[in-house]
């Protein structure tokens, strides 16, 4: 007499033990974490080890970020900016224009923000251009321009992103009748 246990059989088996498993581990996962002090407190400490973790990574990041930020101005600021009206123009199109198409990657934001700086340089009316920044660049590029800008120093803006306190929402600072 011959025993055959078909190949579903074995697999449902097999998945049955591993479910059953998975939820016995679960049950005293959770039995340990309301009945036993020590295992909440070690709980309680990987969290916050993770977390501090976190919070470093991020703050390393954002300062590499800011130092990129600055050896782009500083690059950009090297290589000049064009002086001629005709040249300006041409100048600020290309890099408005590269600018919008680095904006749609997430891993090129920085590249856009200083092609956005670039063309902020050479716009006669920088304080407009930031406005116009506002309502059309990405929230994240447009906070690189504004450290972009205050790296600088030499864009003449009144303030940044119209917020309160900025000339960028038209007040020309004489009571309005």
């Amino acid at each position: 007499m011959s025993f055959s246990v078909r190949p579903a059989t074995i697999a449902l088996a097999t998945l049955g033990a591993l479910t059953t498993g998975f939820l016995a581990y679960a049950a005293y996962f959770d039995h340990k974490r309301r009945t036993d002090p020590e295992f909440r407190k070690n709980l309680k400490r990987e969290s916050r080890r993770i977390a501090k973790v976190a919070k470093e990574e991020a703050e390393a990041q954002g300062a590499n970020q800011k130092r990129k930020i600055r050896e782009l101005v500083t690059e950009a600021q090297e290589e000049g900016f064009p002086t001629n009206v005709e040249e300006k123009e041409s100048y600020f199109m290309n890099e408005v224009g590269r600018g919008e198409v680095l904006c749609q990657n997430d891993k090129t934001h920085i590249e856009a923000a200083l092609c956005f700086f670039k063309a902020l340089k050479v716009y006669p009316q920088p304080g407009d251009l930031i406005t116009i920044y506002d309502k059309t660049v990405p929230k994240k590029v447009l906070d690189i321009v504004a450290e972009m800008v205050a790296f600088d120093g030499s864009i003449p803006v009144g303030g940044f992103g119209g917020g309160p306190g900025s000339d960028a929402g038209g007040s020309t600072g004489a009571l309005d009748d």
